[in-house]
């Protein structure tokens, strides 16, 4: 059963090696999941899955292999959520239980018996066709039968119907085509870090204090600096027009990146980049910020990331005066070229749908300046971003 659940991990391309398959099977054999199929289900996530944006696919897999499995060993005393009640009672039913259902009034009738039930009892039944007990034929209860029953307690499955934490999904938002949120993007952002000690020796060298106490033969206890993320990042966010379709997600990349860098610049501009750029939309034609300015503040050790959906007139890449808000003198290629010769880690997040891009010419003439560095704003997409940058 083991062997067969890691080879349809391997099957389904999730990255689990056998070293990690192997500690698996050391931590069951130490008692580590206890006898029930639910603490191993978390073992093995916490085992085999590397990266969050797995976990949904796992998910999957472990369905498939372990069907049928019951997760109720022990009485449910709080109250059952009705998404659960509904997918349990899907029962394979001959037509003569089919009208028994019927009979009953059907689904809400069943449940506005339950909730009767529960608030009349006040002790333990066993057997009959009604209370909420063991051993009977009441829908309700363990250990019985009822074509539309809802089994409540009992240590082990004898009809296979019992929800599984796995069935539920919880991490389906988390595919790597999916879209994505603050929580996630983070995830994706991590990639993008370099670490270096820098400022006050603030935080305690074990290593060099046990080396030093080692040689000098009393206690010496050294300090170091603590690590943090050298990389620098400078951000350019398209704002307004087409890009008011796509506020929540820029929002979030904007969100997750303040919370993750410590050197972290950011400026604004309109469908392409002109000669000059704003840090406040309200005050974007009286506080504007010479691009040149910008180019000669950060040094060339910054990393650029532009985010927008680059759906624009082909003129505003191109010609002079093309831009659709002032008479540039310089076409916005010859900015975007500036910032790549200056920047050399540079890459475009869209949040346009890859499949949508060869339909918009502007796109694929930002994608070649560029240099083919433009990714979907998506987890993959985000992904592939941050290994450029890291190039």
């Amino acid at each position: 059963m083991f062997e067969t659940f890691f080879a349809e991990l391997r099957a389904a391309k999730l990255p689990v090696s056998l070293k990690e398959y192997l500690t698996l099977l050391e931590a069951v054999g130490a008692g580590v999941a206890g006898g029930r199929v639910e603490d191993f289900y978390y073992l093995a996530r916490a085992t085999l899955v590397k990266d969050e944006r797995n976990l949904d696919r796992f998910d999957q897999i472990f369905a498939h292999v372990f069907k049928g499995i019951d997760l109720l060993p022990e009485a449910i005393e709080a109250e059952i959520p009705e998404e659960w009640l509904r997918r349990i009672s899907t029962l394979h039913l001959s037509e003569e239980d089919k009208k028994k259902i019927e009979a009953l009034g059907g689904w809400d009738k069943i449940m506005e018996e339950l909730k009767k039930r529960l608030a009349e009892q006040k002790e333990r039944h066993q057997g009959g066709n009604k209370w909420i007990g063991t051993g009977g034929t009441s829908p309700y209860g363990a250990y019985g039968y009822n074509p539309a029953g809802i089994r409540i307690g009992q240590h082990e499955s004898r009809h296979r119907r019992a929800i599984k934490v796995w069935d539920k999904r919880e991490f389906k938002d988390l595919a790597g085509t999916a879209e994505i949120g603050t929580r996630t993007i983070k995830v994706a952002l991590r990639r993008l870090r370099q670490f270096a000690r820098t400022g006050a020796a603030s935080e305690l060298d074990l290593d060099g204090t046990i080396r030093g106490t080692a040689e000098k033969g009393y206690l010496d206890v050294r300090l170091r600096p603590e690590r943090h993320n050298a990389v620098k990042l400078l951000m350019f966010f398209d704002i307004g027009g087409s890009m008011d379709d796509h506020i929540r997600e820029v929002e979030d990349l904007f969100s997750a990146a303040r919370s993750e860098f410590k050197h972290l610049e950011y400026y604004y501009f309109h469908n392409c980049l002109y000669e000059g750029v704003w840090k406040e939309n309200a005050r974007r034609y009286t506080n504007r910020i010479d691009t040149w300015q910008v180019l000669h503040t950060y040094p060339a050790d910054y990393k650029v990331i532009f985010i927008g959906d680059a759906s624009m007139s082909p003129y505003e890449i191109t010609v002079p005066g093309g831009s659709v808000e002032h008479m540039n003198e310089e076409p916005g290629a010859v900015w975007l070229k500036r910032v790549t010769d200056t920047y050399k880690h540079a890459v475009w997040l869209n949040p346009v749908d890859e499949r949508h891009w060869d339909w918009t010419p502007s796109i694929g003439m930002i994608r070649q300046l560029l240099e083919g560095r433009m990714f979907p704003l998506t987890l993959d997409g985000l992904d592939a971003a941050m290994r450029s940058l890291m190039r």
